[in-house]
């Protein structure tokens, strides 16, 4: 029993999971600018989508096991942020106890979704599909949107316009285009995280026939694209106050420490794994305080 429990301590993998309570963050923080909060509705918008993240990453690790992805990992290519959970290599989960984990989240935050339709918000429904089916797709076919290239971009929809726009939903009972494009930035650093992580599995990924964007455009030229992405991303911020949000938003703007960190890290060692971590570690921060200071900045500001 205490295998089951550490693996399923891994595929809740809390410190991935920062990414979903990053954007339900903005999402809050958004919509207590405009009213009270109704905090029992936020607890069960936590817990959906905690149970969806939690059923992606458990069938993720079928689809990739499968494959052969996370079996390819060479020792020294391992990092705490990539390379899969390894509940089924390092034999903490069966098959089987590992497609019931899947299971039983997907059903649960299904079941947490309607009881928001029911008896909160009707139009959360359309967004609930979305992001189930993104979750679902993004290792499964018929899709496998993580091995065809558009894995970075599910993974940027999901985890900035459509968390915090459906976190926002739930309290308003609408979506206002600040929300969409406060998200947006968020989107693109989460994006950037998924593509750094895709660095030290690189090698895994080619034999297995995961064709991600790192894979398509090769470890130095992906780099490059890390670096346009963060600029990107603070470029949009830059804008927002433009778009009428307040310009406390801008204490968002920490991100860009971490951020610059990472890029440089990858424009000097792509192909080492030892010297990407700290990269990883910085992107994660990176989103993290964008989250913090521009929702912390939204709620303030008027």
């Amino acid at each position: 029993m205490r295998s089951f429990w550490v693996g399923l301590w891994r595929v809740a993998d809390p410190k991935i999971s920062l990414a979903s309570f990053a954007a339900m963050f903005l999402g809050a923080c958004a919509a207590a600018r405009d009213g009270a909060l109704s905090w029992g509705w936020l607890a069960l918008t936590v817990l959906g989508i905690f149970c969806i993240e939690v059923a992606k990453n458990a069938s993720g690790e079928i689809i990739d096991f499968d494959s052969g992805t996370d079996q390819a990992v060479a020792l020294e290519d391992r990092s705490p942020f990539s390379g899969g959970k390894r509940v089924l290599i390092d034999r903490l989960l069966t098959r089987r106890q590992t497609i019931a984990i899947s299971a039983v989240s997907y059903l649960l935050g299904i079941v947490v979704g309607l009881i928001i339709v029911l008896y909160r918000e009707p139009r959360i429904f359309w967004l609930g599909v979305a992001g189930v089916g993104l979750a679902l797709f993004y290792p499964m076919p018929p899709l496998k949107l993580s091995y065809r290239g558009l894995g970075e971009l599910a993974v940027g929809l999901s985890y900035g316009p459509l968390i915090t726009a459906g976190a926002y939903l739930v309290q308003r009972g609408t979506v206002t285009l600040d929300v969409i494009l406060l998200s947006a930035v968020l989107g693109l650093l989460i994006a950037a995280f998924l593509w750094v992580n895709e660095f030290p599995d690189y090698r895994a990924d080619l034999a297995a026939g995961r064709r991600n964007l790192v894979v398509r455009l090769g470890r130095p030229k992906a780099a490059r694209v890390f670096v346009a992405i963060m600029a990107g991303a603070a470029a949009g911020l830059t804008l927002l106050p433009l778009a009428g949000l307040p310009v406390a938003v801008w204490l968002g703007s920490l991100f860009l420490i971490p951020g610059a960190i990472a890029g440089r890290i990858l424009l000097q060692d792509p192909d080492v794994t030892s010297k990407v971590v700290p990269a990883q570690a910085m992107t994660l921060l990176s989103f993290v305080l964008y989250a913090l200071g521009s929702g912390v900045g939204m709620a303030l500001g008027r």
